[in-house]
């Protein structure tokens, strides 16, 4: 992966990064993102309480750049102010993928491969049940990233995915800042974990770019 790290990063540039991506998969994992994060949203009717059973357990969240948070989500970071961001600093974010997920994912997305939706059909492939959209659990990566320090926006992502999540597996995201690119752009290694099976399922790469949290 190429990267451009001299100039000061302003909104044409952002556009240009962007626009320099392979157009299919911009549209694509930018609308998975979008389907994954709606999917994660916390509502009376989908949030999960310790028995699975819906619940309205939110709460605001403890950082400005997200909205609210369900109690049964865990995240950890190393750095709390965006000056300080480093090489070395981590967030991890974990979350169990519930039922509710998968359908809420299937109907906002679009993607209503029966591997996902259908029990009877997907015994009959390799995996021998339903799981989860692969888009779906990559879409946690946007949920560490959301909680680094100020505002975070995807320049790029690069992923693999190597095994799949199951309906009710806990999946943790992990991102790391592995260099400063300068002019507040970050290079970062991105890897999800399925914690119920403890193996990797997805790593990759990304380049953000960290602005300043607006004001409230």
């Amino acid at each position: 992966m190429s990267h451009q790290n001299s100039g000061t990063p302003d909104f044409t540039a952002v556009t240009d990064a962007w626009t320099s991506m392979t157009q299919s998969f911009f549209q694509s994992a930018t609308a998975a993102n979008r389907a994954a994060v709606s999917a994660m949203l916390p509502t009376a009717t989908s949030s999960q309480s310790t028995d699975g059973c819906a619940s309205d357990e939110t709460v605001p969240a403890s950082i400005p750049s997200v909205d609210h948070s369900n109690l049964e989500w865990e995240f950890d970071r190393t750095v709390d102010d965006r000056e300080d961001i480093g090489v070395g600093d981590t967030v991890t974010f974990e979350k169990t993928l519930t039922e509710d997920d998968v359908r809420a994912f299937a109907e906002i997305s679009g993607d209503t491969n029966r591997l996902h939706l259908d029990e009877e059909f997907a015994e009959k492939t390799r995996f021998g049940e339903r799981i989860v959209h692969g888009t779906l659990v990559s879409g946690l990566i946007s949920a560490a990233l959301a909680r680094l320090p100020g505002l975070t926006i995807y320049l790029s992502q690069d992923l693999e995915f190597s095994g799949p999540v199951g309906i009710g597996d806990t999946v943790s995201a992990r991102v790391e800042v592995v260099e400063n690119l300068g002019k507040g752009q970050f290079r970062l290694e991105t890897v999800i974990r399925n914690e119920s099976d403890d193996a990797m399922v997805i790593d990759g790469e990304a380049v953000v770019l960290i602005d300043e949290q607006p004001d409230a």
